[in-house]
């Protein structure tokens, strides 16, 4: 398994270790111990799936503290865009973002720690995507950034007349409107 740092610190993108065969493939998609000597000491109490068709977009979204959330996330079929944006008020990287295709031919994996704002956009005809949590989801506490944010500058990898959004996502207001919860320290 190899942990790889980003430009934004905090953000880290796992690459698996898979051992292959004519039979099919094994590989280690967790293991606490690694986890914990490569990126920080976690404990996930929830794990959650979704099945989403071609652009569908799930996010920015955060839950504000004391709810506020790290998550493991990965896509075991198709293939997604996966973005993080630094909202920790006063850190140097605040409003920039790491974006990461993931999909069940890499197998890659992105860890967003608590502090950012997290969604991704489908790009196959549809993909099954996880994530492990280490807070209980509370919808009260839900909130969210505008997906278009031209501040962000975010490029989805599609035009905008094929993102699909929920009726929640398309209320979202950009960064510089939205009551950011974090701060950097």
């Amino acid at each position: 398994m190899q942990f790889i740092k980003t430009e934004i610190d905090g953000l880290v993108i796992i690459e698996p270790k898979v051992f292959g065969d004519p039979r099919g493939y094994f590989f280690e998609s967790f293991n606490q111990k690694r986890f914990q000597e490569n990126v920080r000491e976690i404990e996930f109490v929830q794990d959650n799936e979704s099945r989403s068709s071609y652009g569908v977009l799930r996010g920015l979204h955060f839950q504000k503290p004391p709810f506020d959330q790290a998550k493991l996330v990965r896509c075991i079929e198709g293939k997604v865009l996966d973005v993080a944006v630094d909202i920790r008020k006063g850190s140097p990287t605040f409003g920039k973002h790491i974006s990461v295709e993931l999909s069940d031919e890499n197998k890659r994996q992105f860890f967003v720690p608590r502090g950012f704002a997290h969604g991704f956009v489908v790009l196959s005809k549809s993909a099954i995507f996880q994530y492990k949590v280490d807070n209980w989801y509370a919808p009260d506490y839900d909130a969210g950034i505008a997906w278009n944010d031209k501040e962000l500058g975010i490029d989805w990898k599609m035009s905008y007349e094929s993102i699909l959004l929920s009726e929640k996502d398309k209320g979202l207001k950009n960064l510089a409107e939205t009551e950011i919860p974090f701060t950097f320290s």
